[in-house]
């Protein structure tokens, strides 16, 4: 199953199964993550609705979509470690063992989400703003202390995830040793559509899937790299984030960056006289994967920025 969520003329948000080329909406009081929680008989209920008794019948390329969910909450994990391994190369620094030994990951912002063709917003201060493209699974089952063989269980499905970012304020923040905060607090962007994990296990391959993800900016493909070069599995990262605490459904798991899936690595590898620059007011980005779709948003300049008693 592929489902979106899309919005109608009055910007009220609607859930939609992708059919071929359309989208068949269906009536789901709560949204998309209101199916998610069971053994996935909401969601097949739904779906059989969605075929045959459709609320109406759209065009999938003249949608407007939102994020098909909302996550309850977000955690965005390191799991391709080359991107790591590159990204520090410029330093000459190298990865530290514990990179190896967990599944490193921090939260992000559920208030920041934005459809798959939203606007996004430089962050205020920001002159190194960078995109990431990423995969997010999103969780179907609760569940605690879940255990790598079971974990699968857990997961509904998968979207794209850009974890949009100001390199720049991070960098600043990073010193700090608290992780990221407001260089990561701007924009997450899930899309286009929520895919069930049956329809990726065809292609099924090492710690993940073998799709290709490519980043494009003004058209330019800038970065290519595959799902499952992760270092680390999908069942991993649920049973990490299960441990010792409540894993609720429609929890967002982030992949992390696939290896040149954003400028700031081309950059560290690239050195700064081939580096195409950050992004600008006009650019735009398109992020794809395989099975998942793409998304394309068109960068914004930034909000004022208001300074605080130290200047920043």
């Amino acid at each position: 199953m592929r489902w979106v969520t899309y919005r109608d003329g009055n910007r009220d948000e609607n859930v939609g199964l992708v059919v071929g080329g359309s989208i068949h909406g269906v009536r789901v009081e709560g949204g998309l993550i209101s199916l998610l929680g069971d053994d996935g008989t909401a969601m097949a209920e739904a779906e059989a609705r969605a075929r045959n008794e459709p609320t109406e019948t759209i065009p999938f390329a003249d949608a407007d979509l939102a994020a098909p969910l909302r996550p309850v909450q977000v955690r965005d994990f390191l799991t391709f470690l080359d991107h790591l391994r590159n990204s520090l190369s410029a330093a000459e620094l190298t990865m530290a063992p514990e990179f190896d030994e967990i599944p490193a990951f921090y939260f992000s912002n559920t208030s920041s989400v934005l459809g798959p063709n939203d606007d996004v917003l430089i962050s205020p201060g920001c002159s190194q703003f960078d995109f990431e493209l990423e995969v997010a699974a999103i969780i179907g089952r609760p569940g605690s202390d879940i255990a790598p063989e079971d974990a699968h269980h857990h997961i509904a499905g998968y979207t794209i995830f850009c974890d949009w970012s100001a390199r720049d304020v991070a960098t600043k923040e990073l010193r700090l040793g608290l992780g990221p905060a407001k260089g990561k607090d701007g924009g997450n962007t899930f899309g286009p559509m929520l895919v069930t994990s049956d329809e990726l296990e065809p292609f099924r391959s090492g710690n993940s899937f073998h799709l290709e993800m490519r980043a494009f900016v003004n058209n330019e493909l800038t970065g290519s790299g595959w799902m499952d070069q992760m270092d680390w599995s999908w069942a991993d990262l649920v049973a990490y984030a299960s441990r010792g605490t409540n894993l609720r459904a429609g929890e967002a798991l982030g992949s992390g960056t696939v290896p040149t899936g954003c400028l700031f690595e081309l950059m560290a590898t690239g050195g700064p006289d081939s580096f195409r620059g950050w992004l600008q007011p006009g650019d735009v980005v398109r992020l794809e994967i395989d099975q998942l779709g793409a998304i394309e948003q068109t960068v914004g300049a930034a909000r004022p920025f208001h300074p605080l008693r130290t200047g920043f």
